[in-house]
């Protein structure tokens, strides 16, 4: 029977580094010679990265209900075709975001009920729960920063007043929910990833792997 896999997901606002915190951190689990699956919400089977096109396309206008139920339909592919069955082998899957980014997005950006939100979560996934969400941050002043001279995808194209309703709502769940922890996601690449293996390093250390 191989080991029990571990479930990471990488959070937070756009333009908070997740994706070069996830490749980082993937790049240094498997130099200690783990398994490791990355993957991405929406996104991670062809399917759900249609969805992916369609839900970041700027010339759409998607309503609110819409949009969460797009993203549901991508998390039931992805959990079911990709991250059940990599923890079923034993691997680590780390995730750019997962069911905490629909509470952030959807309920306190959109403002559709947590409740709703839950249930619909629950559902998509079957109960599944990351081990470790790692909600990385960043303030407004360098989501421009970042987004100088690029194009904007839909989300990217919301008014500050949206960007703060989400990330209001990623302080409040990390009140809230379990397993969730904070990483300011300023300053140097490389000091963010050791701030986020310096997370991680208590659960990797009773990982059944190592």
């Amino acid at each position: 029977m191989p080991p029990k896999g571990l479930f990471i997901v990488l959070e937070g606002p756009d333009k908070s580094g997740k994706s070069t915190q996830a490749v980082l951190l993937v790049r240094a689990l498997r130099r200690r010679g783990l398994a490791v699956l990355h993957t991405r919400e929406p996104g991670g089977t062809a399917m759900a990265e249609s969805i992916r096109k369609i839900l970041l396309d700027p010339r759409l206008r998607i309503l609110p209900l819409t949009e969460l139920f797009l993203y549901e339909a991508s998390r039931v592919q992805h959990t079911a075709q990709k991250v059940r069955p990599a923890l079923a082998r034993g691997e680590i899957v780390v995730s750019e975001r997962y069911t905490l980014a629909s509470l952030a997005y959807q309920s306190y950006g959109r403002g559709i009920p947590l409740r709703t939100v839950r249930t619909l979560n629950r559902v998509a996934t079957e109960g599944l729960s990351p081990d470790l969400t790692l909600v990385l941050d960043v303030a407004e002043e360098i989501f421009k920063e970042r987004m100088r001279g690029k194009s904007h995808d839909r989300l990217e194209k919301e008014p500050p007043s949206f960007r703060d309703r989400v990330r209001r709502g990623y302080f409040a769940l990390l009140k809230k929910e379990p397993r969730v922890a904070f990483i300011d996601a300023a300053g140097a690449i490389r000091k963010v990833h050791s701030r986020i293996l310096k997370k991680l390093n208590p659960l990797l250390s009773n990982h059944r792997t190592i």
